[in-house]
């Protein structure tokens, strides 16, 4: 994976095309990137971000910014008390119980 500017991208080689190619994977919005060497695809992927940044601008439109690490969940009433009640009698807050759950599966 690489980093700039707070975004993600990873990349991935087209053995037919013989062309690496990756994806920014932190924003809904979709920004690709290509290289032919691997000395090239991080520069490849700073230009994608930057140029996706210069177009926001020039349509006066806020890019979408990075994952913020918030967002909402809908449960079923039950299913939330049972929850609460797991991360109590685990000594955790709910949102931590929460997050320790989900990044143990998101390691899986």
């Amino acid at each position: 994976m690489m980093e700039y500017k707070g975004y993600v991208g990873v990349v991935e080689f087209d053995d037919e095309a013989r062309l690496l190619h990756g994806e920014v994977i932190n924003t809904r919005d979709v920004i690709t990137f290509q290289a032919k060497s691997v000395d090239k695809i991080y520069r490849a992927f700073q230009e994608s971000i930057d140029d996706y940044l210069d177009f926001c601008r020039s349509r006066n439109e806020k890019p979408e910014k990075p994952f913020s690490g918030k967002f909402s969940v809908r449960l079923e009433p039950d299913l939330h008390r049972r929850i609460y009640a797991r991360a109590k009698r685990e000594r955790k807050s709910l949102n931590s119980w929460i997050t320790d759950t989900l990044a143990s599966a998101a390691t899986r």
